[in-house]
């Protein structure tokens, strides 16, 4: 497949050989971005560890100062109780049974479902539907709780999980092309410091091995682990 115009252009500003500090990376997305829409600016983190030992797993939730610049579609799937609660916080879909059954129809056109303990035992037949798409809620993420309204807040303003994949590897969005530069930094340090705390004990040798930025459709900027 040939490289497009746009992705030489791209790739031109940016030197190969060069591991930048995470402020320089950050103001390069605007100008490698050559997509039409406001493209959306990632972190891939290489870890050095074994995803297959559950003693290296590395999963966490963060919330990014600046958020993620996508307007993040919440499912409250909770008992009458706590509808308004949901409602209130800015839950775009808030019910039950009408939800479930959506679900098991095939209907996901959602980013995240917040639930609470009560209402989880109905949720283990969709396991083939959610869990894939990394919709299944989580203790562990805060998307299993009582705090149903914080946890719709949290999750609007900016609050996301991460989880290792099995290459050892996390990819998250931080960000947008459009953001500040400043802002991009902001949301990049609050991850990586992240990462960092979540370090497994049972990890050997270099725990952050490679960290690149990038923006949809643009090439890879390396940083220089010692930035961060």
């Amino acid at each position: 497949m040939g490289v497009s115009k746009n992705m030489k252009e791209a790739s031109a500003l940016i030197d190969k050989t060069l591991a930048y500090s995470l402020t320089d990376a950050a103001g390069l997305m605007k100008s490698i971005s050559k997509a039409k829409f406001d493209a959306s600016v990632d972190i891939a983190v290489k870890l050095g560890v074994d995803p297959k030992q559950a003693n290296q797993m590395v999963r966490g939730v963060v919330t990014l100062p600046h958020g993620t610049g996508k307007d993040v579609k919440v499912l409250a799937l909770v008992t009458a109780d706590k509808e308004a609660e949901a409602k209130e916080a800015g839950a775009d879909y808030v019910g039950l049974e009408d939800y479930i059954g959506k679900l098991k129809e095939g209907w996901t056109d959602i980013d995240v479902i917040i639930t609470i303990p009560s209402v989880m035992g109905k949720l283990g037949a969709l396991g083939r539907v959610l869990g894939p798409r990394g919709l299944m809620p989580n203790p562990k993420t805060g998307t299993v709780t009582m705090e149903v309204g914080k946890a719709v807040a949290d999750v609007k303003k900016g609050k996301i999980d991460f989880k290792v994949d099995k290459f050892g590897i996390i990819h998250c969005a931080i960000g947008k092309a459009s953001f500040d530069p400043s802002k991009l930094v902001d949301n990049a340090n609050e991850l990586l410091q992240t990462i960092l705390k979540l370090k497994p004990s049972a990890s050997k040798g270099t725990y952050m091995q490679s960290v690149y930025m990038s923006s949809t459709m643009s090439p890879s900027v390396r940083i220089d682990e010692n930035s961060i």
